[in-house]
C-alpha cells in the first residue's frame, strides 16, 4: 500500500511539475496548441496570470516531492493529505470554472491517494 501511495504522489507532482513548465515557460508556444478555442491574442496578455498560477502549481509539486525526505510517517502522512487536499480542492473549483477535464486530472488523482493515505494509517 505504501509503494502505491508514494507511486501516486510522485505521479501527481510530476503532473503539477510539467502544469508549472507549461504555464510559466510555454504559455505562449505549447498553450496556443492546447487551448486552441482561447483567442490567440490573448495568450500575451495573459502570460503574467498564467505564470502566477504556474507558481503555485510549483509550489503544490515541491509540497508533494518533500514529503518523500520525511521519515515520520504520521508527519509524512500528513504534509501528503494538506497538499493532495489543497490540489482536490483547487481542481473541483477549476473542474466547476473552466475544465470538467480538470476534475479527472487533478481532483480524482488526488482523492484516491487521500483515501488511500487515510486507509494506510488505519492499519496498525
Amino acid at each position: 500500500m505504501e509503494v502505491a501511495i508514494q507511486i501516486l504522489i510522485a505521479i501527481i507532482a510530476l503532473l503539477h511539475c510539467y502544469i508549472m513548465w507549461f504555464e510559466m515557460f510555454a504559455w505562449e508556444t505549447k498553450g496556443k496548441k492546447n487551448f486552441k478555442t482561447f483567442p490567440s491574442d490573448l495568450f500575451p496578455k495573459t502570460k503574467t496570470m498564467a505564470g502566477n498560477q504556474g507558481l503555485y502549481n510549483g509550489f503544490l509539486s515541491v509540497g508533494l516531492l518533500w514529503t518523500f525526505f520525511i521519515n515520520d510517517v504520521v508527519w509524512k502522512s500528513n504534509i501528503a493529505l494538506f497538499f493532495l487536499s489543497c490540489i482536490a480542492v483547487a481542481g473541483i473549483y477549476g473542474a466547476f470554472t473552466a475544465s470538467k477535464k480538470i476534475l479527472f486530472v487533478q481532483t480524482i488523482p488526488a482523492l484516491i491517494t487521500i483515501v488511500l493515505i487515510l486507509f494506510y494509517l488505519q492499519i496498525p
